[in-house]
């Protein structure tokens, strides 16, 4: 379940650094009745950067192989003597 809290929560730091330890998830912090920000543990944070970097990855990988099966690609030796006609290398 989501937790929740307002701004003035944050007031005394010991308890909203254990409610944020003991979420499920991340904190939505309120301003007036909205939201203002997200708090998460460092823990949380490093996995969801984890997991988009592994996204990311997962994407190039994938846009390689249709590449690949589309016959999109050099071979290196093709690849090297462009690159030396380019820069005159």
């Amino acid at each position: 379940m989501a937790t929740c809290v307002p701004v003035r929560d944050m007031k005394d730091t010991a308890k909203f650094s254990e409610t944020v330890r003991n979420a499920d998830g991340p904190v939505t912090v309120t301003k007036n009745g909205r939201d203002e920000f997200v708090v998460m543990t460092s823990d949380a944070y490093e996995g969801i950067k984890q997991e988009l970097a592994r996204m990311k990855l997962y994407d190039i990988v994938f846009q390689a192989e249709r590449e690949l099966a589309e016959g999109k690609y050099s071979d290196y030796d093709a690849f090297s003597r462009e690159l030396r006609e380019k820069y005159g290398l």
